[in-house]
């Protein structure tokens, strides 16, 4: 059930894209937040993580691709909170999360996500991510087995090698990042520093993640490897290397689609 509410509303997300351009080169306008939610913080970790709840079941957390954060999900909250409890995150150092002087890393954000749990007294729950979020989620299989249910992963790559040369030069993912820069000051917690924020994400995303066959090979969680078929980002070959390797995994390509607004190459080039 989880997989058709997930498909239903990311299509729903895709429709809502103007024909002006094709569908895959016009940036869709941020959805607005879901209005109803019960919020909090989560001091985990040094920092404190936001999130937001809203319907009833069980529950899946919705992870947001890099620099963004959890607004992005706001069609995919209407069309699953119905059905579950749906628990959306901030990242740290994204949205309204803070961030502190750690390194970030898949690992520590994958311990974010645990912490956020613990705070809710959630022991096991399904996952949905994009992009750093996919990537997240396939770290929380690996290392938090008995916490994690199935993963929907939109996106991810497990080695830099999966991303696509000169992916920053295209013009959707432009905008995307000056926008997301915008969206910074108006949410975060220290509003003037993006480019302090940036700047730190990008040592990770120059070297992380890094996981070979025999860390794929660990995941025992239901696996759906999902992307579009115009993904400005991530490497067909990779993202099928992955479903392949994964036990349990399947591959799902959405016609018309893109890698829905995330970014996860190194910044230094570009500034909003």
């Amino acid at each position: 059930m989880i997989r058709q509410l997930i498909f239903a509303a990311l299509c729903l997300s895709v429709s809502a894209i103007t024909d002006a351009a094709e569908r895959w080169e016009t940036l869709p306008q941020t959805p607005a937040p879901v209005s109803g939610v019960k919020s909090g913080y989560a001091s985990v970790n040094g920092v404190k993580i936001y999130y937001a709840i809203s319907g009833h079941g069980s529950p899946v957390v919705l992870l947001h691709g890099g620099l963004s954060n959890s607004d992005y999900w706001g069609n995919q909250v209407k069309a699953l909170s119905g059905k579950h409890t749906v628990i959306t995150v901030d990242s740290r150092g994204h949205g309204r999360s803070s961030r502190d002087a750690q390194p970030f890393g898949y690992d520590l954000m994958a311990d974010d996500v645990v912490g956020v749990l613990d705070t809710l007294k959630i022991p096991r729950a399904d996952i949905v991510g994009w992009s750093d979020g996919a990537i997240i989620g396939l770290d929380l299989a690996m290392r938090y087995p008995l916490r994690t249910g199935k993963v929907f992963a939109f996106a991810p790559n497990t080695s830099t090698t999966g991303v696509k040369e000169h992916v920053e030069e295209n013009p959707t993912f432009a905008a995307f990042i000056e926008r997301t820069g915008k969206e910074y000051a108006r949410l975060s917690p220290t509003p003037k520093d993006f480019d302090a924020f940036v700047e730190q994400i990008s040592h990770m995303w120059a070297s992380q993640p890094n996981w070979g066959d025999n860390d794929l090979k660990k995941i025992t969680s239901p696996i759906l490897i999902v992307d579009g078929d115009h993904d400005e980002a991530i490497k067909r070959d990779h993202l099928e290397y992955v479903a392949a390797t994964i036990p349990k995994a399947g591959l799902l390509i959405l016609p018309n689609a893109v890698i829905s607004r995330s970014f996860r190459t190194p910044l230094s080039l570009t500034r909003p």
